[in-house]
């Protein structure tokens, strides 16, 4: 599958078999024991149709639709008309596909579906990157992903041109408030996660108060997290680290902020609405004959 070459493999398999069987739950899910309106239509007919986008955004998702597609009849031909990740205008054709009408009608919503939703993630992230661009920031994801989605929805992030926080609990150790207070401190946590011998991406500490700020960057921390600071406490906390670690910032985050944030001179900056507040793309699939 193109475009599907995670750094990091996930624990469930590769993202091409992972992407195989979230494709089979999803067709599943809507066509059950069979598509009962999609029968009306002739065995042999055969017919072509167009996916058209209805707003301005970002394409992404065709492996999904490819895969639908495979799996329901191979002799669905489905031939795009952009490029993975290229910014689409309003009523733009970006598909073309012509096959046996039924399996076209059973695959129209569920391809849509992975289509507008990974559309909006990347689109979402795309503008978050156009915002800080010409600064040090990057953009980077969350695990605010819809349950069952998180491949998916990450992969929608790096074709927005964002970049992906650790995938799950089993790369990356970030502690947190509930980590702090369940080892009794910042440095008591670290030192039990530099016991793990690496294995893990990287530690990150995340910090409310300057006195926890201090505490991580005594302790050896590569990067500390920022989380729900106000823009002068971002300000300080950022002259205080200078190059002793890495700067993230978390929490609040919008469009209308993350330039200034940006331009405060952090290294990454956290956005959990890419994956969480998803806004679909409006995509319509229409029939050209049948």
């Amino acid at each position: 599958m193109d475009h599907l070459d995670f750094d990091e493999a996930p624990r469930q398999g590769r993202p091409a078999l992972h992407l195989e069987k979230q494709v089979q739950r999803a067709l599943a899910e809507d066509i059950g024991a069979g598509d009962l309106t999609a029968e009306l239509i002739p065995e042999d007919r055969y017919c072509d149709a167009l996916i058209i986008v209805r707003e301005i955004a970002v394409v992404c998702g065709q492996p999904w639709v490819n895969e639908v597609f495979r799996q329901l009849d191979p002799r669905v031909q489905v031939d795009w008309q952009v490029a993975e990740g290229d910014e689409l205008e309003t009523n733009q054709v970006v598909a073309r596909l012509s096959g046996p009408a039924r399996a076209l009608l059973t695959g129209e919503r569920v391809s849509l579906n992975f289509l507008q939703t990974l559309s909006g993630v990347a689109t979402q992230t795309r503008r978050f990157v156009q915002a800080v661009a010409g600064t040090r920031a990057t953009i980077v994801d969350t695990r605010k992903t819809i349950p069952g989605l998180r491949l998916a929805e990450k992969y929608a992030v790096r074709i927005g041109g964002g970049t992906n926080h650790r995938m799950g609990l089993y790369d990356a150790i970030l502690i947190k408030e509930n980590h702090i207070t369940a080892t009794g401190s910042i440095t008591n946590a670290v030192n039990m996660a530099k016991a793990f011998n690496g294995k893990y991406k990287f530690i990150q500490v995340e910090v409310e108060t300057f006195e926890q700020l201090e505490e991580a960057l005594d302790i050896g921390v590569g990067m500390v997290m920022l989380d729900n600071m106000t823009p002068e406490q971002q300000r300080m906390a950022i002259e205080r680290v200078g190059n002793r670690s890495l700067v993230e910032i978390s929490g609040g985050v919008s469009l209308d902020s993350v330039r200034l944030i940006a331009e405060l001179g952090v290294d990454r900056i956290s956005v959990g609405a890419l994956t969480k507040d998803v806004k679909a793309i409006d995509y319509s699939m229409r029939f050209k004959d049948v």
